[in-house]
């Protein structure tokens, strides 16, 4: 198994859990911040995105799904265009609110799509190359791709978690 084809496994996995965590809720559930400063389902796969798409945007040096395929107009925040949620207060996780989990689920298989085509055209090598020479050692590909990866993990994995507070709430 050459390595690309263990990163298309694991990026394909967070996919499944992203369906999983979203699949058969309503918006309103979606929605639900299980205390005044928690993160919703919503906030959690809407960031998960975001990093993805624009991480690996960059590294591969493609144009943001979010951007290119007008996610952001679609979504209607009311944020930056290049916000990805990291070091979002408490008021700008509140305002990461989805009307359906289509929206969810349609901007993440984007840039699923995105990734897993970029992940295709890869050889060994290119996950060698330096992305980021702002870290001490810079990064290179192949690091950036396990970051994301772990990141998206922890987050779906987060939200699954709030998914059986709200669900329980319900009962």
């Amino acid at each position: 198994m050459h390595a690309k084809d263990i990163l298309i496994e694991g990026y394909d996995r967070i996919r499944d859990e992203v369906h999983a965590v979203v699949d058969g809720l309503p918006a309103e559930r979606l929605n639900t911040r299980p205390a005044d400063d928690a993160n919703s389902i919503a906030w959690l796969v809407w960031h998960l995105t975001r990093v993805q798409d624009d991480h690996l945007a960059d590294a591969f040096g493609l144009e943001q799904v979010w951007l290119a395929q007008d996610w952001e107009k679609r979504f209607g925040l009311g944020l930056p265009r290049d916000d990805t949620g990291y070091g979002h207060s408490s008021a700008k996780v509140a305002k990461v609110r989805v009307e359906s989990p289509d929206l969810l689920t349609g901007y993440y298989d984007a840039v699923h799509e995105q990734t897993l085509a970029a992940l295709r055209a890869l050889a060994a090598k290119d996950l060698e190359r330096v992305v980021d020479e702002g870290w001490d050692p810079p990064v290179t590909l192949g690091v950036r791709l396990v970051s994301v990866l772990s990141d998206d993990l922890q987050h779906v994995g987060q939200a699954a978690y709030v998914r059986g507070l709200v669900q329980s709430a319900d009962a």
